[in-house]
């Protein structure tokens, strides 16, 4: 018999045919590690889109993955109007949260994205295991997007959005204002982004507890270059008490063009 066995795994062998693994052998491997539950929450003119790669890889090593889009955006861009407000951005992830029933999630957000994860982190707080800022916005309660730009720069994207989104968005940059390489990649990202609702940069956002929650807080700036946008939020999360900062010499939208970098910070638990 032992033989015979030899003899057909030698076979399947030489027809590149995977034979099964013998029950010693395979009890001795080392259990995969816990599956997590991501909710990854994408920045403004984006989409849920925008994490095709990084979730897929994130799915493909047994994580569970939800990549909502906003209101007004993406595949939902048909919903443009005056009335999207920053609370209908964090209904948008809530809404999925509830209807989904998930829980111990980790929660993510690029750049615009803090903004509604930071809603969410404060509105459902007990189904939050940890928050990923990337290199995004940190507001307080009271604070609107508009408020968190560095002086000068929200009235720049009004006047924009007045001369080139009817007073309803603010219009989708050129090129040059996303610095990640030339490629595919890039066209495939510029091709997909729309018209970001100005509602949800005007609009306060009402907390009840600090940012963050009092959840475990990792938060990844993107230095390579840094974003003059993101700056004043970088700093407000260098000087958060018991948040995990850390830098990472990367573009803003690291995602499109390298996203194993943004795996790799997610299963980081550090």
């Amino acid at each position: 018999m032992t033989m015979n066995r030899r003899r057909v795994l030698t076979c399947l062998s030489a027809l590149g045919i995977a034979a099964p693994l013998s029950r010693s052998f395979a009890e001795t491997q080392p259990t995969q590690n816990p599956s997590n539950t991501y909710v990854l929450v994408h920045g403004a003119y984006g989409g849920g889109w925008i994490w095709r790669d990084v979730a897929s890889e994130l799915r493909r090593q047994g994580h569970q993955v939800w990549t909502p889009t906003q209101t007004g955006l993406g595949d939902r861009s048909h919903l443009l109007s005056r009335e999207i407000t920053v609370d209908t951005h964090v209904q948008d992830v809530a809404n999925l949260i509830e209807m989904e029933d998930l829980h111990d999630i980790v929660l993510v957000g690029h750049s615009y994205g803090g903004m509604a994860v930071t809603g969410i982190a404060d509105r459902m707080t007990d189904r939050i295991s940890r928050i990923v800022y990337l290199d995004a916005l940190i507001p307080e309660n009271g604070d609107s997007a508009f408020a968190l730009l560095p002086d000068g720069m929200a009235n720049a994207r009004r006047k924009a959005a007045f001369e080139q989104g009817a007073g309803v968005a603010l219009p989708v940059p050129g090129p040059d204002a996303f610095p990640i390489p030339a490629g595919p990649s890039k066209d495939w990202f510029m091709q997909r982004l729309r018209p970001h609702p100005i509602g949800t940069y005007e609009s306060p956002l009402r907390l009840s507890k600090p940012a963050g929650a009092g959840l475990p807080v990792t938060y990844v700036a993107y230095t390579n270059p840094a974003l003059a946008s993101i700056e004043p939020s970088r700093q407000r999360a260098r000087s958060k008490a018991g948040w995990h900062y850390r830098e990472l010499p990367v573009p803003h939208d690291v995602e499109v063009a390298n996203p194993e970098k943004v795996v790799a910070v997610l299963l980081d638990r550090a």
